[in-house]
């Protein structure tokens, strides 16, 4: 099939700041952040806050809301210097004081905070507060208002019209998270639309080492193996009779229960699975073997697109490094590949940032997609056998890996309306 679904998934960009010395005692300011913002916001402390904004690009963020507390007072000048840093870069500064002595407040307000909004927060005082900075910056009246930058967009071709969509996704090094990218992606597209959901099918494709059915509690089955060596005289109900379904919805062609060679299987018969797959289903993910094969080829081809996770390590960079040649060499279409940073920098992470920056300009790719450390909650949901979505259902991974998928589904949505 060809390919006409291009990806530009990027983190939701950081428009403003919390600044306090514990944040977790202003528990109404961050659910008002979350209200207003969303996830478009980050926390730092007084310090950390001094080194980040003088870092930034004017226009970057729109403003801070700089939480202090009586306990904090004997601090003024580290925060003093907080808002100094912030004025220089054009960025507003709402002060959210509590318990504050007047002359305090006096000394804050007095070195150029725009606003203030006493703490505990009365219902709608931090709305009005950021509507009031937004308005002050706003430009001179014009005939027509200037409307916001677009948001990324997913270029499309025609899909949800009985041509199914493939997603290959493979590591670069192992332990990157392709397959917690596989199962959680398969998962969140069979539920992207309630009323008229997709059809998902997950094929593991790793031969030897596949843990899809591990990571999703799956028995595997015999049949797969006889599926496999006779895939190209196998018909649509015989490779049914293969597959094993998560929770009555994710139908999934596990690994055999023996580990069996790569090349048990040839470029014929991964295509013929694939049919099959697609003669089925509206979507299709594949969890690839890291290792190249004679048929990664056929199913770069294949795929719409390709993921490659990685990690900020040489393994990674260098592995990254040889797939990218290999592909040139072999001139393989290179626009279906997407570069997934997993356990990408946070916010605050300058280091990490500029690590991330070095390692997409000496590859000569850009990383589509951030997927954040998601801790112990992911590994619990491999061993536990369950999707991120039943078993951490606000973990930020999953959160990024939903925008993802979101994206992809509303793209092939889209180019199947514009054909009809």
């Amino acid at each position: 099939m060809s390919s006409g679904l291009a990806l530009h998934s990027e983190p939701a960009p950081i428009v403003a700041c919390t600044v306090s010395s514990k944040v977790h005692h202003f528990g109404l300011l961050i659910e008002d952040m979350e209200n207003e913002l969303g996830e478009a916001w980050g926390d730092l402390g007084f310090d950390e806050a001094r080194d980040f904004i003088h870092a930034l690009d004017n226009g970057t963020l729109e403003f801070i809301a700089l939480a202090v507390r009586e306990d904090d007072e004997a601090d003024l000048g580290r925060i003093g210097e907080v808002i100094n840093a912030a004025r220089s870069k054009d960025i507003a500064v709402i002060l959210i004081p509590e318990n504050l002595s007047t002359a305090g407040l006096r000394e804050l307000l007095r070195l150029g905070a725009d606003d203030f909004v006493p703490y505990p927060l009365a219902e709608g005082a931090l709305h009005d507060a950021i509507d009031k900075i937004r308005r002050a910056k706003a430009p001179a009246p014009a005939p027509v208002a200037e409307l916001p930058a677009a948001p990324p967009t997913v270029a499309t071709g025609q899909r949800m019209d009985g041509n199914s969509a493939i997603f290959a996704v493979q590591n670069l090094a192992g332990g990157t998270g392709a397959t917690t990218l596989a199962v959680n992606m398969a998962w969140e597209l069979a539920h992207a639309d309630k009323k008229n959901p997709p059809s998902v099918c997950l094929l593991d494709f790793d031969l030897q080492h596949g843990s899809v059915a591990t990571y999703l509690d799956l028995s595997r089955r015999d049949i797969v193996l006889e599926l496999l060596q006779d895939a190209t005289t196998m018909d649509v109900d015989g490779f049914k009779q293969a597959l094993v379904t998560y929770n009555d919805r994710l139908p999934v062609f596990t690994t055999p229960a023996e580990i069996v060679p790569l090349d048990l299987i040839g470029p014929d018969e991964v295509n013929a699975v694939i049919d099959l797959a697609s003669q089925s289903f509206d979507i299709v993910v594949i969890d690839m073997p890291r290792t190249m094969v004679m048929w990664t080829e056929t199913v770069l081809n294949r795929a719409d697109l390709y993921f490659l996770t990685l990690e900020l390590d040489l393994r990674s960079a260098q592995n990254a490094m040889r797939f990218i040649t290999a592909c040139k060499s072999e001139d393989l279409p290179m626009e279906k590949l997407h570069f997934v940073l997993n356990r990408a920098p946070g916010m605050t992470d300058l280091n990490g940032k500029n690590r991330m920056k070095k390692m997409a300009d000496s590859l000569g790719v850009s990383f589509s997609t951030h997927l954040p450390e998601g801790g112990k909650p992911v590994m619990q949901a491999g061993d536990n056998g369950e999707p991120l979505a039943e078993a951490a259902k606000k973990n930020p991974l999953r959160k990024e890996i939903m925008k993802l998928t979101d994206g992809l589904y509303k793209a092939m949505v889209a180019g199947a309306s514009a054909k009809g």
